[in-house]
């Protein structure tokens, strides 16, 4: 009981002050140890239907005060933490780093044979989990025979963009290999008759190399994910917490770094971003064990729908009551606004476009509380992070891809440039989209995203500068200041609110100890 009074008693202290001497936090503080964690499996169909006919978390009230994003400091960034990590937006990349992604020296060893330890037959492409001559764990996944290069290509490319991002992903990378590359464990089995699991034969490895494509010199490409470290736990759900992990303790719904994930698979159209397309594992890192969260499995982006081409009406949920009207309504007369997308005829890369694709339409197979959650913040956040990838980023990320033919190239860079564009030109224009605040020289100094880019006209702004209470949270004008320069910087906190005059409800409170920023509020 007294450990409960002095957590609240801490809690009111905390919420009297609006800063600390630390701020703004970088890094979210070391992670609880954690000795165990349940492992936790999820069903895709419970998932489906919960999902898409229930109401999970804690959705945005109707009225009142909206929930903004949270796990960010006080300057409304994410931190450094087991979810997401600064990277290309906060330090460019070179491009070896972005070609690099997350590891590219880990393929598989070619100095011995790699040892099946299980396959998978069904479905349309058979792949393997093997072992390599250094003891190593991979996933090996085939492109579709109708679809050379397709799902090979958007695994290696998308997992590389969301690295640069900052999300934590697997390492995925080509591979060519032969029949002759390959030995069968002696516990892999496959379906026999009636069922009855049988051991695997050589035989059966021949008949699944004969189900997907085969490159002109003899070879077989493949993705080569290297297993992730530590212990798999299941995968985090887009709403709520997990009760076994300490560190965990806002609720996903709300966490900035997973609502902004809209506005990136939007970009990707990586429709196919469910739940059980995330893991959790328990990672150690010298004497520290907790919880890392893991995105995987981005066969299904980049028009690709990992077994075969993506459908057209990527981009829309599997069902609505509001749609399924309309079209019986209109008896189909009405067609959705997806289905006057055009596709070229290019088998590596399935269906992907850019003429009809709208990001504030765009939305996964099934709702989540996380995307649904989403507010403009979060959306400048995600946008920001897409619009820091310049054309020839892009050019440099593609070609890890692969592509033999030089026009799935062009078309996967021309669509990814053009759906940037128009993230950039729908997010940033419902927030005033300054950004990277600092004093230089004695002035304030910021980057307007909006007009660096070109989508919109340099803001037009007014500043006012104010003094700040950081006990009360009061603001007290300061009279005259109205300039880039705050003049004579008074003791303790200050700042500055700086007002779009063409719409005033767009303002951004930058909040300085000395010279240094250490705060932004934003509205609109």
């Amino acid at each position: 009981m007294k450990k409960a009074l002095l957590l609240i008693t801490l809690s009111g202290v905390a919420l009297s002050k609006k800063f600390y001497g630390d701020d703004p936090l970088l890094v979210e503080p070391k992670p609880m140890y954690v000795k165990e964690a349940a492992t936790r499996k999820l069903s895709d169909a419970f998932d489906l239907f919960s999902n898409q006919f229930g109401k999970l978390g804690e959705r945005q009230p109707e009225n009142g005060p909206k929930i903004r994003g949270k796990a960010v400091n006080t300057l409304g960034e994410p931190m450094d933490s087991s979810w997401w990590e600064r990277r290309h937006y906060y330090k460019r990349m070179s491009a070896e780093e972005l070609r690099r992604g997350p590891g590219n020296t880990n393929q598989p060893s070619l100095d011995g044979k790699w040892t099946i330890i299980g396959a998978k037959t069904e479905g349309v492409t058979p792949g393997f989990t093997i072992r390599d001559a250094k003891n190593r764990l991979y996933f090996i996944k085939f492109d579709p025979l109708e679809h050379p290069e397709m799902a090979s290509t958007a695994d290696a490319v998308v997992s590389r963009i969301f690295y640069a991002i900052g999300y934590h992903v697997p390492e995925n990378d080509l591979v060519h290999l032969t029949p002759d590359q390959l030995v069968i464990g002696p516990e892999v089995t496959v379906p026999g008759r009636k069922g009855v699991p049988r051991q695997m034969t050589r035989e059966d490895l021949m008949l699944l190399f004969s189900r997907v494509p085969k490159s002109k010199d003899g070879k077989y490409r493949a993705t080569a994910s290297l297993a992730l470290p530590g212990k798999p736990i299941g995968p985090p759900r887009y709403y709520g917490t997990r009760t076994d992990d300490p560190n965990d303790i806002v609720p996903h719904e709300h966490r900035r770094d997973v609502r902004a994930l809209h506005v990136v698979d939007a970009w990707l159209d990586h429709d196919d971003s469910r739940a059980i397309n995330n893991l959790d594992i328990l990672y150690k890192d010298g004497d520290r064990q907790y919880i890392k969260h893991y995105m995987l499995d981005f066969g299904s982006t980049l028009g690709s729908g990992t077994e075969v081409a993506n459908s057209a009406r990527s981009g829309s949920y599997f069902f609505t009551w509001k749609d399924s009207a309309k079209q019986l309504f209109t008896l189909g007369l009405v067609p959705p606004y997806w289905a006057f997308s055009k596709y070229p005829d290019l088998p590596s890369v399935g269906r992907f476009e850019y003429q009809t694709f709208d990001p504030e339409k765009w939305v996964p197979e099934y709702p989540n509380s996380a995307f649904l959650n989403r507010l403009p913040d979060d959306e400048f956040w995600g946008a920001k992070l897409v619009t820091a990838f310049t054309d020839e980023d892009l050019r440099v990320l593609i070609s890890v891809g692969e592509l033999s033919d030089p026009k799935a190239a062009d078309w996967l860079l021309k669509c990814l440039v053009e759906r940037r564009n128009k993230i950039g030109k729908a997010y940033f224009a419902k927030v005033l989209p300054l950004d990277q605040f600092e004093v230089r020289g004695g002035e304030l100094k910021w980057v307007d995203l909006g007009a660096k880019f070109g989508y919109q006209p340099e803001a037009t702004v007014s500043l006012q500068w104010f003094q700040f209470d950081n006990d009360s949270g009061r603001k007290t004008p300061l009279a005259g200041q109205t300039s880039r320069s705050p003049g004579k910087v008074p003791e303790g906190y200050h700042g500055v609110t700086i007002t779009n005059t063409k719409n005033p409800k767009q303002t951004i409170d930058v909040f300085l100890r000395g010279q240094t920023v250490v705060g932004i509020d934003r509205t609109w």
